[in-house]
């Protein structure tokens, strides 16, 4: 099972300005590295349809691979002696780094989805740097050894799992300060789920209204972070646009503005974390809407949408469930919230109509509350519960068999 924790760090102010060091420095070999390939695939690529009958083609090159890049580290250090600053294996990730970007522009992921085309970073928006291998006892009471910086205070706010051995480390900096994520690791730990109960299973239906509504009618209200802040942030915005370019009092305003920002996203994380919780303490199946996140964030609703952020709820919900052993699933949305969750027929409603009234059965519900009934509706005879409910049936009489079999 694989884990992560994440801490925050207290360095000394030379540790400090080394880190700041090094990112700058990777910032700077992920461009080159990252300009590399794009050299080689303009130079390389030819469109079928617009290829002349006589051409001129350049003197063709090797693809810079993975491989090849990574042989390239020791010239670095020999024409940039400062690079040898820099832990080795830190150095190679960013090469890995590039690789993975560059696939995925390419190639796709996984699914075979691809990304956009790859962008050069900044030194303001290049904030991690990972060490691909740490040492068991890395970790001394509030102290974590990393090689080259030395030991650094970490704020231990949690204790590490037993049994867990650390992997890996990045270490990010971010508006307030320096955090470091372990990556933990214990083979031992099951991946084997345990039986869930079909039965205990409930829909959610996510809103801007109220946050969510469980088909069982409860209601989460929505927190609106991002709006209580918008009057402050305001004023800070305007701290930034006041400032002359490039003065330190300018730095000082955007940094006071990165910190506001991240004030708010700790606070909507946080919620997201404890309403996940107390839906899987309750139920052991979460059905929702497979919702068009990213169209809807583009709609005149798009500050609203973005303020109650269904994306990384969603996300952090499906996490949970899976380290429980428990199930979230995904359902159509369409018309559930026309249909009635009653008698199935469509009752047509604009946006503002909160309440659903049904002509034909009378029935009387809220729109959410009535939506939530219809998802969790959609979630029976599923393929992943029929095959849940069918594996926890073999189970019960498999224990059977087992107990009649020793009683004989």
């Amino acid at each position: 099972m694989r884990i992560a924790y994440q801490y925050k760090l207290r360095p000394t102010k030379v540790q400090a300005a080394e880190i700041d060091r090094w990112l700058s420095m990777l910032c700077a070999q992920y461009n080159y590295l990252l300009a590399d390939r794009f050299n080689w695939y303009e130079q390389n690529r030819s469109p079928v349809n617009a290829c002349p009958l006589v051409c001129h083609l350049p003197e063709l090159r090797d693809n810079p691979d993975y491989y090849s890049q990574k042989k390239t580290l020791p010239e670095l250090k020999k024409s940039h002696p400062h690079y040898g600053d820099i832990y080795s294996q830190v150095l190679q990730d960013v090469v890995k780094r590039v690789k993975v970007t560059f696939d995925r522009f390419l190639k796709g992921d996984s699914n075979g989805k691809k990304s956009g085309k790859p962008r050069f970073k900044s030194r303001s928006r290049y904030k991690t740097f990972t060490y691909p291998q740490m040492k068991e006892d890395c970790l001394q009471d509030n102290l974590i050894n990393l090689p080259k910086l030395g030991l650094i205070k970490v704020v231990l706010h949690r204790q590490l799992p037993t049994g867990f051995k650390i992997k890996t480390a990045a270490v990010t900096k971010k508006a307030d300060g320096y955090y470091i994520t372990l990556s933990l690791e214990d083979p031992t730990v099951p991946t084997v789920k345990p039986d869930i109960n079909p039965e205990s299973i409930s829909g959610i239906d996510l809103g801007l209204k109220e946050f969510l509504t469980t088909s069982e009618g409860e209601v989460v209200a929505i927190p609106k972070h991002y709006r209580k802040a918008q009057k402050r942030n305001i004023v800070v915005q305007k701290r930034v646009s006041r400032r002359k370019k490039g003065s330190k009092g300018r730095q000082k305003a955007v940094k006071q503005l990165g910190r506001q920002h991240k004030k708010v996203a700790d606070k909507r994380r946080d919620f997201h974390f404890k309403t996940a919780n107390d839906l899987l303490k309750k139920y052991d199946v979460i059905v929702h809407e497979d919702l068009n996140i990213k169209g809807l964030s583009k709609s005149k609703l798009a500050k609203s949408v973005h303020d109650a952020g269904w994306s990384s709820f969603l996300s952090i919900l499906a996490n949970k469930a899976e380290n429980a052993g428990l199930l979230v699933i995904a359902v159509n949305p369409k018309n559930t919230s026309q249909d009635c969750s009653n008698c199935g027929t469509k009752v047509p409603k604009k946006l503002h109509e909160r309440w659903h009234s049904c002509p034909h059965c009378s029935c009387n519900l809220d729109r959410d509350h009535n939506a939530a009934i219809n998802i969790k509706k959609r979630a029976v005879g599923h393929s992943v519960l029929k095959a849940k409910s069918l594996l926890s049936n073999s189970r019960i009489v498999l224990e059977a068999y087992t107990y009649c079999e020793a009683e004989v």
